[in-house]
């Protein structure tokens, strides 16, 4: 979800049959657009597609706001995964040909501003007088500045926080089998053919350690995004074909085994086993399209913006999205359609200033300082 998008510089191949021809250089700028189409997914569930704090935001169950949509909003949790085939693919090109310290640096630089200034943000708003929800301890407050809360049990200030805990494994996992030895591509699919039967062996297991460092229920995705790059290195790659299409066949096992129940009074609203599959089918659709240069023409100026608000938008939308609910819909008593655009239009401009005035100052910086 904080992934940079640009294709790395021509290399002429040294070897082989081994050796894929390297991808052109520039920006991929639709995924950058895919990006945020995943993030305004995630945004609109967590408005309209579930329960919880967001119904005492709006007065009332999300149902009783959108009778018809929260239904399909139900569906942009979704999102998660597609942010998660993309960051497969961006981080295998990221870390390609880039020694361990310049990984290192090139990511924590990428997540680490905006997320502490978002963790300052949502605490202060949430300690100010009037505001309906409460702020995490100043214990726990300080422990999120680490990224290290969720292991540690303590209480999260942002709760999308937890798909950077699965990031960062992933970061780690394919630093370590990766990018410390050198990435090729028969080091890549040899760590994508055994991170998927080591996740397997994880869910068989059924042992907390294994999931923990394996994540068998995400594990598809970011494979799948591994194996995407590779098709945009040489389409012709018939072990990444077949990368890819394992990743999707269990990734959409694994979307409908959490994401589907049985038809129920009791739940927020009924996701059906087919449109789960039908949307991370297009999800891997989707990027496969860039992969493969088919959305070549897409490469609009204004995609590459799109890109860089997905991030710090991704991290402050949902809480203090809640504060901006109840401000326009209880307070200024604007209509629910209305209400939902002017959320996400506010939170996409506070996404901007934070792009504008945190990022373009920090990141350089800190990517300096530790590389």
């Amino acid at each position: 979800m904080a992934e940079t998008i640009v294709s790395p510089a021509p290399v002429r191949p040294v070897t082989t049959a081994l050796t894929s021809p390297p991808a052109e250089r520039g920006r991929l700028r639709a995924l950058d657009g895919l990006r945020l189409v995943a993030a305004l997914m995630v945004a609109l569930y967590h408005y309209g597609g579930r329960g919880g704090e967001i119904a005492e935001a709006w007065g009332s169950s999300p149902k009783q706001q959108f009778p018809t949509l929260h239904t399909w909003f139900a569906y942009g949790c979704l999102g998660v995964q597609i942010f998660f085939v993309i960051s497969g693919f961006v981080i295998c090109m990221s870390g390609w040909g880039r020694p361990l310290r310049s990984f290192f640096a090139s990511r924590a630089a990428r997540l680490l501003p905006s997320y502490w200034v978002a963790v300052v943000l949502v605490t202060a708003v949430f300690a100010l007088p009037g505001v309906a929800f409460a702020a995490v301890s100043p214990s726990d407050a300080l422990l999120n500045l680490t990224l290290l809360q969720q292991p540690l049990g303590g209480d999260r200030v942002l709760g999308v926080c937890w798909t950077l805990w699965v990031e960062i494994r992933f970061y780690a996992l394919f630093a370590l089998c990766v990018v410390l030895p050198g990435a090729n591509r028969r080091r890549v699919v040899l760590f994508c053919a055994a991170w998927t039967l080591a996740a397997a062996i994880a869910e068989a297991a059924d042992e907390p350690l294994l999931d923990l460092v394996l994540m068998p229920a995400y594990a598809p995705f970011f494979i799948g995004g591994i194996g995407l790059y590779l098709l945009h290195r040489d389409r012709r790659d018939a072990l990444a074909w077949g990368i890819v299409a394992v990743s999707w066949l269990t990734g959409q096992h694994y979307a409908v085994a959490e994401l589907w129940h049985s038809p129920s009074p009791g739940q927020f609203s009924y996701r059906s086993a087919s449109v789960i599959v039908l949307i991370v089918t297009l999800g891997f659709l989707a990027v496969l399209a860039v992969a493969l240069g088919w959305l070549r023409r897409a490469d609009w100026p204004w995609l590459t913006t799109a890109g860089a608000l997905t991030y710090p938008f991704y991290l402050v939308h949902e809480h203090l999205g809640w504060v901006a609910v109840e401000v326009f819909h209880q307070r200024l008593a604007l209509p629910s359609w209305l209400t939902l655009t002017a959320t996400l239009l506010t939170m996409l401009l506070l996404a901007r200033l934070l792009n504008r005035y945190v990022e373009d100052w920090a990141t350089p910086r800190l990517r300096r300082a530790l590389g």
